[in-house]
């Protein structure tokens, strides 16, 4: 039987940038565009780690991209999403290539909580807004918006400060997630080898 096997050292005859590799309709380039667009309507305040004076910060918006995609996929613990920024392209993509460690993306976390709280909500007020509901796009707590047919025309005020209640009290619960898998978790994100493994290659 002839197998199809993948040829990692192919050489492609144009180069690709990260963009190149994300397809236009990938979920991924809707956060992107909904913090952006957060960030443009709200101007958020960024808490900064003092201890790290002189040293430069990780861009704040590109660290919520990373922390609202990971949590909306079911993503809690920091080292898990240290190691995605290694290898998940998406990850790569939407964070523009910055790989921060655990540590920093828990204090970055730890930091902003409340803020990361009110992007959240603001993720959800804006996809009911432009009716992204029915197109699946946001995911705030691992479960998707639930869309019907006549969904454009069923929510009301109502309904939408009852779905805002129902993702206040997920958020709050996510957080709490978010802290328990950090403090669990020891040791390192392991994203690259050791010396010695590397040396026995």
């Amino acid at each position: 039987m002839a197998y199809i096997s993948g040829d990692r050292y192919q050489l492609s005859f144009f180069p690709q940038s990260i963009d190149e590799m994300v397809p236009e309709d990938d979920p991924v380039r809707a956060y992107d565009a909904i913090i952006d667009k957060i960030f443009e309507e709200v101007k958020p305040s960024i808490n900064y780690n003092e201890k790290k004076a002189g040293a430069h910060e990780y861009n704040p918006r590109n660290m919520l991209k990373v922390l609202v995609y990971s949590y909306s996929y079911g993503f809690r613990s920091s080292r898990k999403i240290e190691r995605a920024l290694y290898h998940n392209l998406s990850y790569i993509w939407i964070s523009g290539g910055i790989k921060p460690d655990h540590w920093t993306i828990s204090d970055f976390r730890r930091q902003n909580i409340r803020l990361i709280k009110e992007v959240l909500k603001s993720c959800a007020r804006l996809c009911i807004k432009l009716n992204l509901i029915e197109g699946n796009v946001l995911f705030v707590d691992g479960s998707k918006f639930r869309a019907d047919a006549s969904i454009s025309n069923t929510w009301n005020a109502e309904r939408c400060e009852s779905e805002m209640k129902r993702v206040s009290k997920k958020i709050e619960i996510l957080m709490d997630e978010c802290e328990k898998a950090d403090s669990e978790e020891t040791g390192e994100a392991y994203v690259k080898l050791k010396d010695a493994l590397r040396n026995a290659q």
